[in-house]
């Protein structure tokens, strides 16, 4: 984004591939884009701020105290105008977590391109890595994906899912690449559920872990990366 005087004004101009396009120094100072209304461009630009907005909240609050309303006041337009693009709360987060699939299957992605070849260790430890890089989409997962899905709608569901099949690919290549002999699929089974239980498993509020002393429980909480290690090499050792 670039800006220019002239005169007593200032024309900043909003840059999107060969096109630019002009915008008052009132439409700046309410946050609006520059972009022609109703374009592609607008459109994706106005999603992603209003799922940037959503991530935001959610590193200190949880899925139930966030409203609408609150995501809306974190933006630069109106609560209102959030409907135009997500009809609930449920169907920004989910486009959240499909943002999340999408950059992890593209981490993924990258680490089959980048190797020739890997051992055993040397992927649990690049596969760990990667999630424990990916924390959110694990937080995410610990959610209830019955009522996000019953309340989104299905075209949301649908861009959602293939973000999902893009994760398992990009995990399902590596291992075709890496591991020839393994049971790929057999992998793959175990693994994408186990997913759904790291987060509680690795982090706790006060609150949890005050009520685990309390009850005497034997239990050790553990990080991200080693619980995910661990997993990865035991189905490594058993697909074999």
């Amino acid at each position: 984004m670039q800006s220019a005087k002239k005169g007593r004004n200032v024309l900043t101009r909003c840059q999107n591939g060969g096109t630019i396009y002009v915008m008052t120094p009132c439409q700046y100072r309410k946050g609006e884009t520059g972009l022609p209304k109703g374009s592609p461009e607008l459109t994706a630009s106005r999603k992603e701020e209003i799922v940037k907005a959503c991530e935001k909240l959610y590193k200190t609050r949880s899925f139930r105290e966030i409203t609408i309303k609150d995501i809306g006041e974190v933006t630069s337009f109106t609560r209102t105008s959030i409907y135009n693009y997500f009809q609930t709360k449920e169907e920004i987060f989910l486009a959240l977590m499909q943002r999340e699939y999408e950059d992890w299957a593209a981490h993924m992605n990258e680490l089959a391109e980048s190797k020739e070849t890997m051992s055993a260790d040397e992927f649990a430890d690049a596969l760990a890595g990667s999630l424990e890089e990916h924390s959110q989409l694990l937080k995410l997962l610990a959610m209830n994906h019955y009522d996000m899905e019953e309340n989104s709608r299905l075209e949301r569901i649908t861009e959602f899912k293939k973000a999902y099949g893009a994760s398992l690919d990009a995990v399902r290549n590596c291992l075709k690449k890496f591991f020839p002999d393994i049971d790929c699929e057999g992998f793959i089974f175990v693994f994408f559920p186990f997913l759904f239980g790291v987060y509680p498993y690795t982090v706790a509020t006060d609150k949890q872990r005050e009520a685990i002393r309390d009850s005497g429980i034997d239990f050790t909480m553990h990080g991200i990366y080693s619980i995910i290690y661990s997993c990865v090499m035991q189905l490594l050792k058993k697909e074999r």
